[in-house]
């Protein structure tokens, strides 16, 4: 609440620059889409400012923020926090004028996103959903998506400038595909330079899929966004991308927005104890920096890679059917389960089932592992090798599970070590872990391999 101190004063004068008028569609929006983000004294700065520039439109002597606070009925530091809510959002532009004799501002006034628009912004709706919930999200979308023309209009044939003038005049091809948005909300500005787009790239070609297809003008923005609002890395960003991109080597918005959510969930335990979380972290990055044997190294690659990667390397490099990426999506968002943990329980389920992903016992175990509140990669191991004998009950009483006669079990390589109680399968587990130690050391190579090139 000091923010304003020194910066904003009673005196100060300001004009207002509004290019259009509110419509109905703008209003709606306002009220129920932007008002829930920005809060009432915001909204009501300016719906102010923008009657005051149709009554004061030929104003030769600006107005005074002591006026405004009468207006408003507010005190100036509410007002500055306003101003700067609604200059965040994209609602406003402020220009300062200063001279010997006084201070003026200019305050441009710029057109709210209509419901649609607000909905199709990666931002806003991203925002709004963290505010509103789910359920009054949709509800939200689908009144406002009532009242769209749900005629089809066709192919848009409009001519563009350079067709029509192209004998006249010198026109580039960039300007050929440039559009104008002087009408258009184009929602917040992020103004976010900390994303790698150059490395990005280069995971995206390394993996043999079209960074240029990806990594387009709207999908750029969409990462921008994702990245200022959950504070994302460049790694976890990655890490988002290649889990939410489809068969067709599009990005599907929905997946990456659940994605990096997930990411940012993930990330918030380690915060809630200061001193604990700086240690955890030190600790943690030390182990993985120098793993000392192969289970550590497995323990670091599942920690690294995303589930759509090792679903990958677990089909010998071929990529993930859309139904596995399916389940794996629904576990990880109704359970709450992070990446990694997520890695393990995959990991533990082909090798147990056969090399099939069924969602009723991926789901089942996953429960239990949220209900025990895993977190990590060791935790979900450490439960996988406590309960083994439980997991194999469930998957025996299910017709999916149920082994043919004379099938060899596939377990991790983290499960070597069994309980003396079955010590009579000794045979089998000698069998279990060539397998196991087999597949393990082949994702490893390929986890090796990846980390290589991209160093």
């Amino acid at each position: 609440m000091q923010q304003h101190i020194g910066k904003l004063l009673p005196a100060h004068g300001y004009f207002i620059l509004s290019e259009q008028q509110l419509n109905q569609a703008h209003m709606q929006a306002l009220m129920q889409l932007y008002q829930p983000l920005l809060g009432v004294q915001a909204v009501s700065l300016y719906l102010t400012l923008s009657s005051q520039s149709n009554t004061l439109s030929d104003q030769k002597v600006p107005q005074t923020h002591h006026m405004l606070m009468q207006y408003l009925n507010i005190p100036l530091p509410d007002i500055y926090q306003a101003r700067q809510k609604l200059e965040g959002i994209g609602l406003m532009q402020t220009f300062q004028y200063d001279d010997a004799d006084q201070t003026i501002f200019t305050y441009k006034l710029l057109l709210p996103c209509t419901p649609i628009e607000f909905f199709q912004d990666g931002l806003l709706s991203q925002l709004l959903y963290h505010q509103l919930g789910a359920n009054k999200c949709d509800q939200l979308y689908q009144l406002f998506k009532q009242n769209e023309p749900n005629y089809d209009k066709g192919r848009n044939v409009t001519a563009h400038f350079p067709e029509v003038f192209k004998n006249e005049l010198n026109i580039t091809e960039e300007f050929r595909h440039s559009e104008s948005s002087t009408s258009k909300n184009d929602g917040p500005t992020i103004g976010n330079e900390t994303i790698d787009l150059n490395g990005i790239t280069q995971i995206l070609t390394q993996r043999m899929l079209p960074a240029e297809k990806i990594l387009t003008a709207t999908n750029i923005r969409l990462i921008e966004q994702m990245s200022a609002l959950y504070n994302l890395t460049n790694l976890e960003i990655e890490k988002a991308l290649l889990w939410a991109i489809s068969d067709e080597n599009r990005l599907n918005h929905k997946e990456f927005k659940t994605a990096c959510m997930d990411l940012s969930q993930s990330m918030q335990p380690q915060s809630k104890t200061k001193v604990n979380a700086v240690d955890q972290k030190a600790t943690y990055s030390k182990k993985m920096e120098e793993p000392k044997n192969k289970q550590e190294q497995f323990i670091q690659m599942l920690e690294e890679i995303t589930p759509r990667q090792l679903l990958a390397d677990l089909s010998n490099g071929n990529q993930a059917s859309t139904q596995d990426l399916k389940i794996v999506a629904d576990v990880m968002t109704q359970q709450g389960i992070t990446p990694g943990v997520m890695n393990v329980l995959i990991h533990y389920v082909l090798l147990k089932t056969d090399m099939k992903l069924t969602k009723s016992y991926l789901e089942k175990i996953a429960s239990h592992w949220a209900r025990k509140n895993v977190k990590t990669v060791r935790q979900a191991m450490t439960l996988a090798k406590s309960e083994h004998n439980k997991y194999q009950q469930w998957g025996n009483n299910k017709k999916t599970y149920n082994r043919s006669a004379g099938k060899k079990e596939v377990v991790p390589d983290w499960f070597k070590k069994q309980k003396q109680a079955q010590a009579t399968k000794e045979k089998q587990i000698v069998t279990k872990d060539s397998e196991s130690k087999e597949d393990v050391s082949e994702l490893l190579r390929k986890y090796n391999e990846q980390k290589f090139n991209h160093s």
